[in-house]
Protein backbone atom coordinates (compact mmCIF):
# COMPACT_ATOMS: atom_id res chain seq x y z
CA UNK A 1 0.00 0.00 0.00
CA UNK A 2 1.50 3.46 -1.11
CA UNK A 3 -0.41 6.47 1.03
CA UNK A 4 -2.20 9.44 -1.13
CA UNK A 5 -0.86 12.93 -0.36
CA UNK A 6 -3.19 15.11 -0.21
CA UNK A 7 -2.29 18.70 -1.22
CA UNK A 8 -3.01 21.26 0.95
CA UNK A 9 -1.83 23.80 -1.31
CA UNK A 10 -3.97 22.65 -4.04
CA UNK A 11 -7.04 22.32 -1.62
CA UNK A 12 -6.43 26.22 -0.46
CA UNK A 13 -5.81 27.28 -4.05
CA UNK A 14 -9.49 26.10 -5.25
CA UNK A 15 -11.45 27.24 -1.84
CA UNK A 16 -9.56 31.20 -2.38
CA UNK A 17 -10.99 30.91 -5.74
CA UNK A 18 -14.39 30.43 -4.66
CA UNK A 19 -13.69 32.72 -2.07
CA UNK A 20 -12.90 35.24 -4.55
CA UNK A 21 -16.32 34.91 -6.57
CA UNK A 22 -18.02 35.06 -3.27
CA UNK A 23 -16.05 38.59 -2.35
CA UNK A 24 -17.19 39.42 -5.77
CA UNK A 25 -20.77 39.04 -5.26
CA UNK A 26 -20.66 40.44 -2.02
CA UNK A 27 -19.16 43.40 -3.57
CA UNK A 28 -21.66 43.69 -6.54
CA UNK A 29 -25.21 43.42 -4.61
CA UNK A 30 -24.27 44.60 -1.62
CA UNK A 31 -21.41 47.04 -2.10
CA UNK A 32 -19.84 45.09 0.85
CA UNK A 33 -15.95 44.10 0.75
CA UNK A 34 -14.48 42.26 3.45
CA UNK A 35 -11.98 43.99 5.33
CA UNK A 36 -9.66 42.46 7.93
CA UNK A 37 -7.22 44.01 10.37
CA UNK A 38 -3.74 42.89 11.03
CA UNK A 39 -1.99 43.56 13.85
CA UNK A 40 1.73 42.93 14.48
CA UNK A 41 2.89 43.96 17.61
CA UNK A 42 7.11 43.67 17.52
CA UNK A 43 9.65 42.40 14.83
CA UNK A 44 9.23 38.93 15.57
CA UNK A 45 10.45 37.20 11.99
CA UNK A 46 8.48 34.42 11.40
CA UNK A 47 5.34 36.83 12.29
CA UNK A 48 6.19 39.33 9.80
CA UNK A 49 6.38 36.77 7.20
CA UNK A 50 2.86 35.05 8.50
CA UNK A 51 1.30 38.98 8.50
CA UNK A 52 3.00 39.33 4.81
CA UNK A 53 1.51 36.01 3.47
CA UNK A 54 -1.97 37.23 4.97
CA UNK A 55 -2.01 40.42 3.13
CA UNK A 56 -0.94 38.33 0.13
CA UNK A 57 -3.80 36.17 0.41
CA UNK A 58 -6.39 38.86 1.34
CA UNK A 59 -5.02 41.21 -2.39
CA UNK A 60 -5.81 37.41 -3.99
CA UNK A 61 -8.99 37.13 -3.32
CA UNK A 62 -10.07 40.71 -2.81
CA UNK A 63 -10.68 41.10 0.62
CA UNK A 64 -9.39 44.66 1.98
CA UNK A 65 -6.70 44.21 4.66
CA UNK A 66 -5.84 46.80 7.19
CA UNK A 67 -2.17 46.66 8.28
CA UNK A 68 -1.20 47.64 11.94
CA UNK A 69 2.51 47.10 12.55
CA UNK A 70 3.81 48.50 16.31
CA UNK A 71 6.56 48.56 17.75
CA UNK A 72 8.00 46.18 20.55
CA UNK A 73 7.50 48.61 23.62
CA UNK A 74 3.75 49.33 22.75
CA UNK A 75 1.68 48.96 25.96
CA UNK A 76 -1.12 46.79 26.49
CA UNK A 77 -3.37 49.44 26.82
CA UNK A 78 -2.39 50.78 23.51
CA UNK A 79 -2.66 47.74 21.91
CA UNK A 80 -6.11 47.51 23.79
CA UNK A 81 -7.40 50.93 22.48
CA UNK A 82 -6.65 50.27 19.10
CA UNK A 83 -8.59 46.69 19.36
CA UNK A 84 -11.30 48.79 20.55
CA UNK A 85 -11.63 51.09 17.58
CA UNK A 86 -11.26 48.43 15.00
CA UNK A 87 -14.42 46.72 17.16
CA UNK A 88 -16.46 49.42 16.15
CA UNK A 89 -15.23 50.09 12.62
CA UNK A 90 -17.95 49.02 10.14
CA UNK A 91 -15.37 48.48 7.32
CA UNK A 92 -13.60 45.84 9.61
CA UNK A 93 -15.61 42.27 9.67
CA UNK A 94 -11.82 40.53 10.93
CA UNK A 95 -10.07 41.31 13.56
CA UNK A 96 -6.59 39.01 14.05
CA UNK A 97 -3.87 39.84 16.59
CA UNK A 98 -0.36 37.95 15.11
CA UNK A 99 0.80 35.59 18.18
CA UNK A 100 2.90 35.73 20.12
CA UNK A 101 3.36 38.99 21.55
CA UNK A 102 5.99 40.26 23.52
CA UNK A 103 5.91 39.34 26.92
CA UNK A 104 5.09 42.52 28.68
CA UNK A 105 1.30 41.93 27.26
CA UNK A 106 -0.92 39.94 28.84
CA UNK A 107 -2.22 37.61 25.53
CA UNK A 108 -5.43 36.27 27.13
CA UNK A 109 -6.49 40.24 27.48
CA UNK A 110 -5.95 41.08 24.50
CA UNK A 111 -7.70 37.83 22.83
CA UNK A 112 -11.23 38.74 25.01
CA UNK A 113 -10.69 42.21 23.82
CA UNK A 114 -11.67 40.99 20.28
CA UNK A 115 -15.43 40.99 19.47
CA UNK A 116 -16.61 37.97 19.48
CA UNK A 117 -18.42 38.82 15.87
CA UNK A 118 -15.12 39.79 14.34
CA UNK A 119 -13.14 37.20 16.11
CA UNK A 120 -11.96 35.54 12.56
CA UNK A 121 -9.43 32.88 14.97
CA UNK A 122 -11.91 31.26 16.72
CA UNK A 123 -10.12 31.86 20.14
CA UNK A 124 -12.43 33.89 22.08
CA UNK A 125 -14.25 32.17 24.95
CA UNK A 126 -17.12 32.81 23.86
CA UNK A 127 -16.32 31.29 20.19
CA UNK A 128 -14.98 28.58 21.95
CA UNK A 129 -17.49 27.71 23.91
CA UNK A 130 -20.36 27.70 20.77
CA UNK A 131 -17.87 25.39 19.53
CA UNK A 132 -18.21 22.96 22.21
CA UNK A 133 -21.84 23.47 21.89
CA UNK A 134 -22.33 22.60 18.87
CA UNK A 135 -23.32 25.99 17.35
CA UNK A 136 -19.67 27.72 15.99
CA UNK A 137 -20.05 31.17 14.92
CA UNK A 138 -16.14 31.32 13.88
CA UNK A 139 -14.27 27.95 14.06
CA UNK A 140 -10.14 27.80 14.39
CA UNK A 141 -8.44 28.03 11.34
CA UNK A 142 -6.20 25.42 11.98
CA UNK A 143 -8.46 22.62 13.27
CA UNK A 144 -11.09 23.67 10.77
CA UNK A 145 -8.36 23.33 7.81
CA UNK A 146 -7.60 19.70 9.20
CA UNK A 147 -11.51 19.07 8.86
CA UNK A 148 -11.86 20.83 5.32
CA UNK A 149 -9.05 18.42 4.04
CA UNK A 150 -10.63 15.70 5.20
CA UNK A 151 -13.89 16.72 3.53
CA UNK A 152 -12.18 17.69 0.44
CA UNK A 153 -10.51 14.62 -0.08
CA UNK A 154 -13.41 12.07 0.76
CA UNK A 155 -12.71 10.65 4.23
CA UNK A 156 -15.88 9.37 5.97
CA UNK A 157 -15.62 10.91 9.43
CA UNK A 158 -18.40 9.41 11.04
CA UNK A 159 -18.24 6.54 13.07
CA UNK A 160 -14.65 6.56 12.30
CA UNK A 161 -12.28 6.33 15.46
CA UNK A 162 -10.00 9.37 15.32
CA UNK A 163 -6.98 10.08 17.39
CA UNK A 164 -5.69 13.62 18.34
CA UNK A 165 -2.43 13.79 19.73
CA UNK A 166 -1.88 17.10 21.44
CA UNK A 167 -4.27 19.15 23.72
CA UNK A 168 -3.25 22.85 22.76
CA UNK A 169 -6.13 25.46 22.93
CA UNK A 170 -5.47 26.41 19.26
CA UNK A 171 -5.03 23.02 18.03
CA UNK A 172 -5.75 19.77 19.69
CA UNK A 173 -8.89 20.65 21.89
CA UNK A 174 -10.88 22.62 18.90
CA UNK A 175 -10.12 20.09 16.35
CA UNK A 176 -11.86 17.08 18.47
CA UNK A 177 -14.64 18.91 19.32
CA UNK A 178 -14.54 19.61 15.56
CA UNK A 179 -14.94 15.56 15.10
CA UNK A 180 -16.73 14.61 17.52
CA UNK A 181 -19.11 17.00 15.56
CA UNK A 182 -18.93 15.07 12.18
CA UNK A 183 -19.64 12.10 14.59
CA UNK A 184 -16.20 10.46 15.02
CA UNK A 185 -15.38 8.87 18.16
CA UNK A 186 -12.63 10.79 19.50
CA UNK A 187 -9.46 9.81 21.76
CA UNK A 188 -7.33 12.85 22.87
CA UNK A 189 -4.11 12.21 23.89
CA UNK A 190 -1.49 14.36 25.30
CA UNK A 191 2.06 14.57 27.20
CA UNK A 192 0.51 12.27 30.29
CA UNK A 193 -0.85 10.02 27.53
CA UNK A 194 0.19 6.19 28.91
CA UNK A 195 0.99 3.75 25.97
CA UNK A 196 0.38 6.70 23.69
CA UNK A 197 1.95 4.08 20.23
CA UNK A 198 -0.98 1.86 21.63
CA UNK A 199 -3.46 4.70 21.28
CA UNK A 200 -2.35 5.86 18.06
CA UNK A 201 -2.44 1.97 16.60
CA UNK A 202 -6.34 2.63 16.92
CA UNK A 203 -6.50 5.53 15.00
CA UNK A 204 -8.41 4.98 11.90
CA UNK A 205 -7.99 8.84 11.37
CA UNK A 206 -4.88 10.46 13.05
CA UNK A 207 -4.64 14.52 13.76
CA UNK A 208 -0.57 14.75 15.41
CA UNK A 209 -0.79 18.38 16.35
CA UNK A 210 2.76 18.22 19.54
CA UNK A 211 5.01 20.14 17.84
CA UNK A 212 8.15 17.47 18.08
CA UNK A 213 10.03 16.57 15.14
CA UNK A 214 9.20 13.34 14.11
CA UNK A 215 8.09 12.40 17.03
CA UNK A 216 5.20 10.12 15.53
CA UNK A 217 7.25 6.68 13.74
CA UNK A 218 5.28 5.06 11.18
CA UNK A 219 5.06 1.57 12.92
CA UNK A 220 2.70 3.28 15.30
CA UNK A 221 -0.28 3.92 12.77
CA UNK A 222 -2.28 1.84 11.66
CA UNK A 223 -2.71 0.15 8.11
CA UNK A 224 -5.22 2.06 6.05
CA UNK A 225 -5.36 5.32 8.24
CA UNK A 226 -5.88 8.51 7.40
CA UNK A 227 -3.28 11.02 8.93
CA UNK A 228 -3.16 14.95 9.60
CA UNK A 229 0.05 16.36 10.42
CA UNK A 230 -0.11 19.81 11.79
CA UNK A 231 2.80 19.99 13.26
CA UNK A 232 5.75 22.26 11.31
CA UNK A 233 9.21 21.70 13.17
CA UNK A 234 12.61 22.66 11.88
CA UNK A 235 15.22 19.64 11.29
CA UNK A 236 18.68 21.01 12.88
CA UNK A 237 20.11 21.05 8.86
CA UNK A 238 17.17 23.58 8.22
CA UNK A 239 14.62 21.15 6.73
CA UNK A 240 10.95 21.19 7.37
CA UNK A 241 9.36 18.56 9.15
CA UNK A 242 6.17 17.47 10.91
CA UNK A 243 5.02 15.77 14.26
CA UNK A 244 4.65 12.12 11.84
CA UNK A 245 7.75 10.45 10.24
CA UNK A 246 6.39 11.06 6.87
CA UNK A 247 8.59 8.70 5.66
CA UNK A 248 7.68 5.74 7.17
CA UNK A 249 4.29 6.60 7.49
CA UNK A 250 3.55 6.80 3.82
CA UNK A 251 4.05 3.27 3.06
CA UNK A 252 1.33 2.34 5.47
CA UNK A 253 -1.42 5.10 4.86
CA UNK A 254 -4.70 5.63 2.60
CA UNK A 255 -3.75 9.48 3.08
CA UNK A 256 -1.41 11.80 4.39
CA UNK A 257 -0.74 15.36 4.94
CA UNK A 258 2.64 16.57 3.86
CA UNK A 259 5.14 19.27 5.89
CA UNK A 260 5.19 21.48 4.02
CA UNK A 261 2.32 22.06 1.86
CA UNK A 262 -0.46 20.41 3.76
CA UNK A 263 -2.40 22.52 6.60
CA UNK A 264 -0.18 25.31 6.91
CA UNK A 265 -1.75 26.64 3.38
CA UNK A 266 -5.66 25.52 4.44
CA UNK A 267 -5.33 27.88 7.73
CA UNK A 268 -5.11 31.07 5.75
CA UNK A 269 -7.88 30.03 3.50
CA UNK A 270 -9.99 29.06 6.46
CA UNK A 271 -8.77 32.72 8.02
CA UNK A 272 -9.99 34.13 4.83
CA UNK A 273 -13.55 32.35 4.89
CA UNK A 274 -13.93 33.59 8.28
CA UNK A 275 -13.66 36.81 7.35
CA UNK A 276 -15.96 36.68 4.02
CA UNK A 277 -18.59 35.00 6.35
CA UNK A 278 -17.99 38.17 8.85
CA UNK A 279 -18.75 40.31 6.39
CA UNK A 280 -21.92 38.12 5.59
CA UNK A 281 -23.71 38.09 8.56
CA UNK A 282 -23.44 42.00 8.84
CA UNK A 283 -26.21 41.74 5.42
CA UNK A 284 -28.12 38.70 6.57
Amino acid sequence: MTGNIIDGKEIARQLRGALRSQVQSLTAEHAVTPGLAVILVGSNAASQLYVRMKKQACAEVGITSFSHELPDDTTEDALLSLIYTLNNHPAVHGILVQLPLPPHIHTQRIVEAISPDKDVDGFHPHNMGLLATGTPLFRPCTPWGCLELLRVSGVEVAGRHAVVVGRSNIVGKPVALMLLAEHATVTLCHSRTTHLAQQISQADILVAAIGQPEKIPGAWIKPGAVVIDVGINRRADGTLCGDVCFAEALPRVAAITPVPGGVGPMTIAMLLKNTVLGAERCIA
